[in-house]
């Protein structure tokens, strides 16, 4: 009695059906109920590169282009496509039956905005852009790309399912500058985002899109038919994993998206509850080079010295079944993971990183380590990690925070004293480091890469001749010294891999899509 009374009171400011005051569902409504990973409170998903917001942008956008679980790129919006003679010339064709949700039809002239938006943003989109001499409407429902050199990953970039997805919107919306957050949610995806009961940090509401014409193939990952066969789908956000794992165990919840690894062992235990393997996932330190201290590399490549991977995901993933450290920033198996590493290898060095910040001059003075405290999946890290640091020769500033308002805060490129930052963890799916040139950290063009801003000519360089080599071979090398390049520089350190499960109620769901990111079509519920 004890916990469902604590299930209740964490969900009674929640607008669950049956509570007097809040919105019912309709009589024979089929209404799925995730714990999601985290409070949405960013609607942008061309702003921020939060799992939380992409998820979001599944659900409202659609793209022209998906990825399967195979790694193939497959059409989504595009019915077909052409190319000249000279790979100079690209044209797309819309299959029929795309509209956004206000019912207007989806025309080239939406793409071309949307595009436009998103590769002012997106590093690979940006790259696309600078080798394009123009983008153009055929007519209402084909356009152009014409390029001034062939671009090696046109179909990758329009299709990449994780770190700024190329989400259509109307070209109304498309208008807003990329560095400003959108207000409008409409979309054409399978979903339509209720906006009108949108609580932050209590729930989030979306119901089927009826007027949505799904493809006919079979949906793998983000390719083929979305069905959206519930009727409304809402995220409830309860940050403590105790009240999720109630909530699910009692049927207050049907799913929750990521197992917290505190109570693994208690959901595996449940002959209630499946656990599912969705995809793999890693984790990620994250430097900020446009400030002091890390703006010397040598001060960068020490923080990557004081990294134990295994220290750091014993205590945040907890079973040794779930976590693999890898010192590569490929995923482990994957065409381009390497050993080739140089110095680093996921194992503290603090005799080189003391040595290092005296070479550099490091002045002592505190960096700012943010901590999202309300993060079930990455809360445990910091605290390890500010310890780890200091045993390398640091001062460290740890501070409290929710995941929100980091996603937020390191956006700001103020000194750390004056509301910016030093460094975050955060986490990564496999699909978003497959390839170098799908890793959204992994700029080295100042202001107008990723969080963290490094400037590395050599790494821009790198990239460059990986974009426009089509050699197996000669793109396996240049992976590895663009890996080699990263350390060199000290722009991030990757902190090991885990497996990601989901929870959900036996008997009650079915259909749940392994896909490298978060979706929500195909999902069945049993009648109640």
């Amino acid at each position: 009695m004890q916990n469902r009374r604590q299930i209740m009171q964490a969900l009674a400011a929640l607008p669950l059906a049956g509570a007097a005051g809040r919105v019912f569902a309709l009589q024979g409504e089929k209404v799925l109920r995730v714990v999601p990973t985290a409070d949405l409170k960013i609607l942008d998903p061309i702003w921020t590169t939060a799992f939380i917001t992409r998820d979001h942008g599944y659900c409202v956008y659609d793209t022209l282009y998906g990825m399967d679980n195979a790694g193939n790129f497959k059409p989504q919006m595009v019915d077909k496509h052409a190319i000249s003679a000279d790979g100079l010339s690209w044209t797309f064709t819309l299959r029929k039956g795309l509209a956004f949700h206000d019912d207007k039809p989806v025309t080239a002239a939406d793409v071309i905005a949307s595009l436009k938006r998103w590769g002012q943003r997106d590093s690979l989109g940006q790259r696309m852009f600078a080798a394009m001499d123009k983008i153009e409407a055929v007519d209402a429902n084909s356009f152009r790309m014409v390029f001034k050199t062939p671009f090696g990953m046109v179909i990758e970039a329009l299709g990449k399912p994780s770190a700024y997805p190329a989400f259509i919107m109307p070209a109304r919306v498309a208008a807003t500058p990329p560095n400003q957050q959108i207000s409008d949610t409409t979309g054409s995806g399978p979903f339509i985002f209720k906006k009108d009961e949108y609580r932050p940090g209590e729930k989030v509401v979306y119901v089927k899109n009826t007027k949505y014409v799904p493809r006919s193939e079979a949906p793998d990952a983000t390719t083929g038919g979305k069905h959206v066969l519930v009727d409304r789908m809402e995220w409830l956000i309860l940050k403590d994993a105790q009240t999720q794992v109630n909530a699910i165990a009692v049927g207050d919840v049907d799913m929750i998206e990521e197992v917290p690894s505190t109570q693994y062992l208690a959901l595996k235990s449940n002959d209630k509850v499946a656990l599912e393997r969705m995809h793999s996932g890693s984790f990620a330190m994250h430097l900020n080079h446009l400030v002091a201290p890390f703006d010397n590399p040598l001060i960068a490549q020490a923080a990557l010295l004081a990294v134990n991977q295994e220290a750091l995901l014993r205590a945040q993933v907890v079973h040794k079944e779930l976590y693999r450290t890898n010192p590569s920033i490929y995923p482990l198996g994957s065409v381009y993971a390497s050993d080739k590493t140089d110095y680093f290898n996921g194992m503290p060095q603090f005799a080189k990183a003391k040595a290092l910040l005296k070479e550099a001059g490091y002045d002592g003075k505190p960096v700012v380590l943010l901590y999202p405290s309300d993060s079930s999946s990455l809360g445990k890290f910091p605290p390890v990690m500010g310890a780890l640091l200091k045993q390398a020769g640091f001062s460290v500033d740890m501070q409290s925070m929710d995941w929100p308002t980091l996603v937020s805060r390191r956006s700001q490129m103020e000194a750390a004293d004056k509301g910016g930052w030093n460094i975050f963890i955060t986490g990564w799916s496999s699909a978003d480091n497959i390839n170098p040139m799908f890793i959204a950290p992994l700029t080295g063009n100042g202001t107008k890469g990723w969080f963290g801003w490094t400037t590395d000519d050599k790494l821009e360089e790198l990239k460059g001749q990986f974009l426009t080599t089509a050699d197996a071979a000669a793109r396996k090398d240049l992976a590895t010294r663009i890996q080699q390049q990263v350390f060199k520089t000290g722009i991030y350190a990757p902190l090991g891999e885990l497996d990601v499960l989901s929870a959900y109620r036996k008997g009650v769901l079915s259909g749940l899509l392994k896909s490298p990111v978060n979706v929500y079509w195909n999902i069945k519920k049993a009648a109640a």
